[in-house]
């Protein structure tokens, strides 16, 4: 069995520090070496902080490091080809969070570079982690529903990022950041995606039109196979993280998810409540964790990527489709981004 394999963390932000801190703490076979972020005194707070001996401003001298044998990219999606490509062509193992890039141009030189190098590349898609989603794909691949038909997935912030990420420059945007987690779970549970249709606005932040982006959508879809589903985005619910999902097929339904974080009913005169989910982080603890060991372990064993760069390919071709959906006022086909690609 190899020994512990050495990683940097390549941004250490809001996300990124989630996932340094695992693999400082909580992942037995990996050693965080170095983290780097270019924002100033961000990377050497965070070295201090958990005890890292090396950290950097930017991710060239990170990839420098010759002790360094893999790399986990969690800065913003504008950067994600030049960080996968340069770590690519340094030897190094790579995780990247979603979305792969904001360009298919840019995701096909990505996949270019890792076959020509022979680099390995695994996408960070969590929810492909939870028990939940696994749980469900499960009993789908099982036949306890029989054929499935309709697929439904919500997705719903408590409150928008702040508009810098929001931006489409920097993150891509509602539709392609936050809806690729959903479009990336219908293809494991129904199949290829033949055409969608969304329709959304800046709804409950009106300050979101100054970035061109939104805060509500709802994206409609058509499977290769003929069946049918339905994504739900949104910033704005106030009450908690609602990450939910339900796939009907011919013999009965499974429903993903849960509002309520801990098993509390408060029954008074004034009522029955419970709490709700705070955010992403308490809801996908366990995902985010299992999935950085998964990573570890595959470059470890010289093993297959759980979520590959195709993967994260097919899911951004269905969000541009849907984006270019919204913009147009029409349903677009999936095979048109790969058309649109080539022009």
């Amino acid at each position: 069995m190899p020994g512990r394999l050495n990683v940097g963390v390549i941004g250490v932000g809001r996300m990124g520090r989630v996932y340094a801190a695992n693999l400082a703490q909580r992942v037995p076979h990996a050693r965080l070496v170095a983290v780097a972020d270019q924002k100033p005194g961000l990377a050497a707070s965070f070295a201090r902080e958990f005890g890292i001996g090396r950290f950097y401003e930017s991710h060239h001298g990170l990839l420098g490091d010759p002790d360094i044998e893999a790399v986990v990219v969690i800065a913003s999606t504008s950067t994600h080809k030049e960080m996968i490509v340069d770590a690519a062509r340094a030897g190094k193992a790579v995780f990247c969070e979603k979305p792969i890039s904001l360009s298919l141009e840019d995701a096909h030189e990505i996949l270019r570079v890792v076959e020509e190098t022979g680099a390995f590349l695994q996408m960070g898609f969590q929810r492909r982690f939870d028990a939940a989603y696994l749980g469900a794909r499960r009993k789908v691949e099982e036949g306890a529903i029989g054929t499935p038909l309709v697929f439904t997935s919500i997705s719903r912030d408590p409150f928008r990022p702040p508009l810098e990420f929001c931006d489409p420059k920097v993150s891509g945007g509602l539709i392609a950041d936050m809806g690729i987690h959903d479009f990336d779970v219908a293809r494991m549970y129904m199949g290829e995606v033949q055409t969608v249709h969304a329709v959304g606005g800046a709804l409950a932040y009106p300050e979101m039109k100054e970035i061109g982006d939104i805060d509500n959508a709802i994206v409609d879809m058509v499977f290769e196979s003929g069946s049918l589903g339905v994504v739900q985005l949104s910033r704005n619910a106030v009450f908690g993280y609602d990450i939910r999902g339900e796939i009907w097929g011919t013999k009965g339904s499974i429903q993903i998810g849960y509002f309520r974080q801990t098993p509390i009913l408060m029954m008074t005169r004034e009522g029955i409540t419970h709490d709700a989910v705070p955010y992403f982080f308490e809801r996908f603890e366990s995902a985010y964790l299992t999935q950085i060991q998964d990573f570890v372990d595959k470059v470890r064993n010289q093993a297959r990527p759980s979520v590959t760069g195709a993967d994260a390919v097919a899911a951004m071709k269905i969000s541009l489709a849907a984006q270019a959906s919204f913009q147009e006022k029409r349903p677009v086909g999936v095979h048109e981004m790969a058309v649109a690609a080539k022009h």
